[in-house]
């Protein structure tokens, strides 16, 4: 470590440098002396990807099989424990945690479109199909994904 930088005024510029550096810190002049400019190479720059923003989603609403006629209701989470009717078979049911929920609606919070997702996704971390914004998506309070 003969040639090391002993620190003090660089010979080009004369700022001050710490001890043991290779370059320069403002003007990037050589300061080791066993070292040739050829010998270093300066790493290129990349700018660091911007943290993805992850925002929590709710679902608004669910889809339900009907217990009569098994066909696919789109249901809002406001009538969750109320009794509804089918409109396909006309028959009424409580939409409660015994319905067989198969999917959840919810509006993407990036760019508003809806998205729907199976019920093995709520509470994972998801991508939206529409602008790729990062979601966190949430059970609704006292909901299971199982259900």
């Amino acid at each position: 470590m003969n040639g090391a930088w002993p620190g003090g005024p660089c010979p080009q510029c004369g700022d001050n440098m710490p001890p043991r550096v290779v370059h320069c810190q403002s003007c990037r002049a050589l300061l080791n002396s066993e070292l040739s400019e050829d010998s270093i190479e300066i790493p290129e720059f990349f700018p660091l990807p911007e943290l993805a923003v992850i925002a929590s989603v709710a679902p608004r609403g669910h889809y339900v099989a009907c217990p009569g006629c098994r066909q696919e209701l789109r249901i809002h989470t406001k009538y969750r424990g109320m009794k509804v009717q089918c409109k396909h078979c006309d028959q009424p049911f409580n939409y409660d945690q015994t319905v067989s929920v198969s999917a959840a609606y919810m509006p993407c919070v990036h760019c508003s479109q809806e998205i729907r997702a199976g019920v093995k996704y709520l509470g994972h971390k998801v991508v939206c199909k529409h602008c790729s914004g990062h979601l966190q998506l949430s059970e609704a309070p006292g909901e299971s994904s199982s259900g």
